[in-house]
């Protein structure tokens, strides 16, 4: 009966000096699974629900620190980011690309914890310069097989090739790729073949050719043309760029100085600036007070339309600023819904291009679009004299069912009188 004791307090012992977690139990196994975090698509605006998931920024097995972009998410606006909550390590992508995500859904599972110690560099090695050929195998001598008479060993003997190891059953890591926007056509070395393509559009693409639409088939469109001397704007800007520049760090362009003749012409003729609202195609208008001025600016994937608010209360240098850090967000792909929101009158300068004139389209529910072109020298009578001048054609588009001809030639009026004489502007 003793020894009995004694041989139960020795078990006791043992596994009380046995460690822990050596022996996995449902409880650490548990641990183990709440030490996993499943990040999901974030929320994107009120108005967007959906995207696609266009890029995964990370490969399964890269270590990520908090806030640290994983994937990208297109949608018909802008281009979501989806970031790491936590450092952790990737172990699953719950979606492909390409594949259409909606708000909430499971993305990515991360396994929480910092970097383990090396890993950057044993993945570096383990990762493959270049991906190897089907008709590859991998080979545990890293020596070439000898193909001349040096290689041969001292008896003149060819040496053995090396034996080659069984195929690699694991494939190799995948390396990232560069994507390529499918949306644009890649440039054929030769033209005179009779070669397809088919490209899907992507989201922003598919919402621009829509609002386009829904536009010329809402608005009772027409525009009106005028053209303008730049010659008083062109000598402003000549003679206070580099002081502007040097005190404030902001580049003087034309695209304040036709904002402002803007919000002054308004002033005049408010149902510029007005919009129709209502059921049925809208039975009622809103006169505004303040002027949002949406600023067409070209991407890689299409037109944006980035808002500067309350352009009403600004000066020449803060349009210019403010127009100048929507420009690069655009570029960067940064805009965010906020940037693109609302706008009650849109400026679109295609001469930036060299366009010499064109049609704007109007950006419901707005009523006007004012369309800006190549500056070009022209013959022009100046009393009684001719003269080379800088000129340039103004177009506005307007929705005839709130403006009238008149009142839409009279902004444009006005908004020539202030270029061409940018002085008033100060009255």
């Amino acid at each position: 009966m003793i020894s009995r004791r004694i041989l139960v307090a020795s078990r006791f012992v043992r596994a009380a000096r046995t460690p822990y977690l050596r022996y996995p139990s449902p409880v650490v196994q548990q641990f183990r699974l709440y030490a996993d975090k499943v990040v999901k698509v974030p929320e994107m605006a009120e108005s967007i629900s959906e995207g696609t998931l266009k890029q995964w920024s990370k490969q399964i097995g890269d270590h990520v620190e908090q806030d640290e972009e994983i994937a990208t998410i297109e949608t018909d606006k802008i281009d979501v980011a989806v970031n790491a909550p936590e450092a952790g390590t990737i172990k699953e992508f719950l979606a492909n690309e390409e594949d259409t995500v909606t708000v909430g859904q499971d993305l990515v599972r991360l396994e929480l914890g910092g970097a383990p110690e090396g890993g950057s560099k044993e993945k570096a090695d383990a990762t493959p310069k270049e991906p190897a050929s089907k008709d590859q195998v991998t080979s545990s001598d890293p020596e070439p097989e000898p193909s001349n008479k040096e290689d041969r060993n001292p008896k003149g003997e060819s040496s053995p090739p090396p034996q080659k190891s069984e195929p690699t059953k694991q494939p190799p890591p995948k390396q990232p790729e560069t994507k390529k926007d499918e949306s644009k056509p890649a440039t054929s070395p030769a033209l005179g073949g009779r070669g397809e393509r088919r490209v899907k559009m992507n989201r922003m693409r598919l919402r621009i050719a829509e609002r386009l639409k829904q536009s010329q088939n809402t608005a009772a469109s027409l525009t009106t043309f005028n053209e303008v001397d730049m010659t008083e704007l062109m000598s402003f800007r000549k003679l206070y760029k580099d002081d502007v520049l040097k005190k404030t760090g902001v580049k003087l362009g034309f695209m304040s100085a036709f904002s402002r003749a803007s919000v002054l012409a308004m002033r005049d003729i408010p149902a510029v600036n007005a919009s129709i609202e209502g059921p049925n195609g809208g039975d009622t208008i809103v006169y505004r007070d303040y002027v949002d001025i949406s600023v067409a600016v070209a991407t890689e994937k299409g037109l944006v339309t980035p808002v500067v608010r309350n352009t009403e209360t600004m000066d020449l240098v803060g349009i210019e600023k403010s127009i100048a850090d929507l420009g690069k967000k655009a570029r960067d792909n940064k805009l965010t819904i906020e940037d693109m929101a609302g706008g009650t009158f849109t400026i679109s300068n295609g001469g930036v291009f060299g366009s010499l004139m064109g049609t704007p389209i109007i950006n419901l529910p707005q009523t006007a679009v004012l369309g800006l072109h190549a500056i070009k020298e022209r013959a022009m009578v100046m009393n009684g004299k001719i003269e080379a001048r800088p000129m340039m054609y103004l177009a506005l588009t307007y929705d005839h069912r709130l403006l009238d001809g008149r009142e839409a030639v009279q902004f444009l009026v006005r908004v020539k009188e202030y270029i061409e004489d940018p002085r008033r502007m100060l009255l």
